[in-house]
């Protein structure tokens, strides 16, 4: 049985990257570059640093690195015995990850398998901040949803677009204003490649739209062993005007964004036929890929179906994942457009367009009510998921007079490997007597965390303060730079960040129902707990608006003035431009992790669950996983499960009770220390936060209860609406 498992490895074939012109032994180092392993194997990176520091400092990315070396540079390392050594040992475990598929749980559970992969269509993914396709939690959680199903050796493809212009870039002037800019991302100097046709050209896909057949290019990006198709209009192919129409992640442009499904949900399903993938479920995480299933339906058109029926037809092996109770969140389009950018399916199908467009109707009787593409999805998919338990409740009450059911949750997790601290890491490795490097296979393990003692937590936790302390005054003093500041202030920002006060981190998109301003409401009480003698506190925040989000935008600029005053500078700063990187630092290395958004509108959080698998305990009202995830041992929730009608009223109590959660209870516990310096009974929150955390909240967990819960049901509902 495990034998006839490794078969189901998706294999994609492509056309060949770079030649690096590798001397002998280190050819497969060509491979490796073309592997996004590497981004969650840090003896990858430290590797490829070791070939060209300045390159990698630079572009965090080998296949840049590798294509810069000199014959002169390759000689040299050729002749470093200790590099060819550690090169050879990292080869072979790459190999071994690659060919051995035996230590995932898939393997080790016979009754789970799949006929045929998953295929899993997103609009944005998270896989390491070099190729930023992603703006925050929904494509990061997608990348990490394709790290664990790599680690497990689950049969899955994934599928995308290739965003050339990403997602924005953040500047923060002298004045607290954020600035946009777009990324230029060369696929060239990224670790993908063209995937090939049956006929060994480089394969692309005709999308049908209104006078015209717009052709996106494919490209792979190998996520161990997951391949990732990412779509491409970026091609001579297409008239000029087409071109951008997959150029920026979250496009403002309605026309444009509607075109942007379209090639997604459409396109993704013809790349998948012409590489002969024929999946077993099809996974919409969001409805951003709706229109896969109009792409779908054609073929039981064409052999006599009905639209509607072979709308049903098609939904019996799909699933959907919601991920946000915000109205925003839920894509919706206004009914002319959809009926004009769709007249070619619809001409070929015989639909009429009002009924289409019935079929997208969300909660409303209005007679001009926008297709709403999560009321789509809702109305043919065998079954649908939130992201927590609360989220679950919350979505139900929204949808399930549209689903016709409630709405499951599996709650959201994140890719240990890709988010522990090395530090933490190595205590815990130590303690279960197992590596970290892909996911393990139960919970089991950990718990033989209680052999981690206290000195070590502690050592490891100070370990990856002070790296977020060296990283931090790196980065702001290049921002501040930028500012015009004075050589005095920049010595001073060199110099500064305590290492001994409490650090707080708050890091996430600055949409104002998350309230990143909450902790400033009264300045001189949040003075006087940063500046306290004995027990000084500090503040590091991250975190984008969108460009169109003004509001959001002005929540930056007031914390950003506040945090220039001669009451605050110096405790509270705000790090620009957040990314994957960023994100690495802060839930490694903070002390305390701060999440109040209003209930209910957070789904989930993922980002509390990165920091306390490092140990760094939630201070959290309880909305999305901390709602679940809060056991009373492991951190601090801000009020009650009671929410209030008056925004106003809530804010005022939900900053009242932080402010007296820091004075009353965390600061002290923080502060209180034995002769040896070690806060025993922080120490004993913080173990709290990895248990309560590291297999319940992770992508390992949360891909089997997929599998269990949504994969596996619809493939057998699928199976038996065919014999029937």
């Amino acid at each position: 049985m495990i034998g006839h498992r490794m078969t189901t490895s998706i294999r994609v074939p492509t056309l060949p990257g770079h030649d690096f012109n590798l001397p002998p032994g280190l050819e497969g180092l060509g491979e490796m570059a073309y592997n996004l392993w590497w981004s969650w194997t840090a003896s990858a990176g430290s590797l490829f640093g070791r070939i060209d520091s300045a390159a990698w400092t630079r572009h965090r990315n080998p296949i840049p690195v590798l294509r810069g070396v000199t014959a002169a540079r390759w000689a040299e390392l050729a002749a470093d015995e200790d590099f060819m050594v550690d090169a050879s040992r990292l080869l072979d475990e790459f190999q071994a990850y690659l060919d051995n598929g035996a230590d995932g749980w898939y393997a080790s559970s016979p009754e789970r398998e799949l006929p045929a992969p998953i295929a899993y269509f997103c609009a944005e993914f998270g896989i390491h901040e070099s190729m930023q396709i992603y703006s925050g939690g929904l494509g990061i959680l997608a990348g990490d949803h394709c790290k664990s199903a790599s680690d497990a050796a689950l049969p899955f493809v994934a599928v995308g677009l290739f965003y050339r212009n990403g997602y924005f870039r953040q500047q923060i002037d002298a004045d607290g204003h954020q600035e946009h800019a777009q990324p230029d991302l060369d696929p060239g100097q990224l670790p993908l490649r063209r995937a090939r046709s049956r006929d060994g050209s480089a394969l692309e896909v005709g999308v049908p739209m209104p006078g015209r057949t717009v052709h996106a290019a494919v490209w792979v990006a190998q996520v161990g062993r997951v391949p990732l198709l990412l779509l491409d209009t970026d091609t001579p192919s297409n008239d000029a005007a087409d071109r951008p129409i997959t150029h920026i992640l979250y496009v403002r442009g309605r026309e444009m964004r509607l075109a942007q499904e379209i090639v997604l949900g459409m396109g993704g399903v013809r790349a998948l036929q012409e590489l002969g993938i024929e999946p077993a479920v099809w996974h919409l995480n969001e409805g951003h890929s709706a229109f896969l299933l109009l792409e779908r339906a054609r073929r039981p058109v064409a052999d006599g179906r009905s639209p509607a029926e072979a709308l049903k037809d098609v939904g019996r092996n799909a699933v959907f994942t919601i991920h946000t109770p915000v109205p925003a969140g839920n894509e919706v389009f206004e009914r002319p457009l959809i009926a004009a950018d769709l007249a070619p399916w619809l001409e070929q199908t015989g639909m009429p367009a009002d009924e289409l467009l019935e079929l997208g109707r969300g909660r409303t009787d209005a007679a001009d009510a926008p297709f709403d593409m999560t009321a789509f999805v809702l109305r043919h998919a065998a079954d649908a998921n939130a992201v927590s338990r609360l989220h679950a409740v919350t979505a139900t009450e929204t949808w399930e007079p549209v689903a016709g059911h409630p709405i499951m949750a599996i709650t959201n997790g994140v890719h240990v490997a890709t988010w522990l601290g090395g530090r933490v890491r190595r205590a815990i490795e130590s303690a279960i007597g197992q590596p970290l490097g892909t996911d393990v296979i139960g919970p089991e393990p950990f718990e033989r965390l209680g052999r981690v003692s206290d000195e070590e937590l502690w050592t490891a936790h100070q370990q990856q303060k002070k790296e977020l302390i060296n990283f931090m005054r790196g980065r702001l003093s290049r921002q501040f730079a930028r500012h015009g500041e004075s050589p005095d202030t920049l010595r001073r920002l060199q110099q500064g960040f305590d290492r001994r006060a409490l650090t707080v981190g708050f890091a996430r998109r600055f949409a104002t129902y998350k309230r990143a301003d909450l902790l400033f409401r009264d300045e001189e009480r949040l003075s006087r707990l940063l500046e306290h003698p004995d027990r000084p506190m500090q503040i590091v925040l991250a975190g984008k608006a969108h460009p169109a989000d003004r509001p959001g935008q002005q929540v930056i600029q007031r914390i950003f003035e506040l945090s220039r005053t001669e009451r605050l500078r110096g405790r509270v700063f705000i790090l620009e431009d957040y990314d994957m990187r960023i994100a690495r630092f802060l839930v490694a290395g903070v002390d305390i992790w701060l999440n109040n958004p209003r209930r209910p509108l957070e789904a989930s959080g993922t980002s509390g669950m990165k920091a306390a698998m490092n140990g760094v305990p939630s201070v959290s009202i309880l909305d999305g996983w901390w709602d679940e995830g809060y056991n009373g041992r492991n951190g601090w929730a801000i009020g009650g499960r009671e929410a209030s009608s008056d925004e106003g009223a809530q804010d005022y109590a939900d900053s009242e009770e932080l402010y007296r959660l820091l004075e009353d209870e965390i600061l002290p516990r923080f502060f209180d220390r034995d002769e040896a310096g070690l806060p025993h009974a922080w120490l004993d929150t913080m173990r709290a936060s990895i248990e309560g955390s590291i297999w319940n909240f992770s992508t390992a967990r949360m891909v089997m209860e997929y599998l269990d819960r949504l994969y596996l049901p619809a493939v057998h509902a699928s199976q038996l609406a065919a014999a029937g």
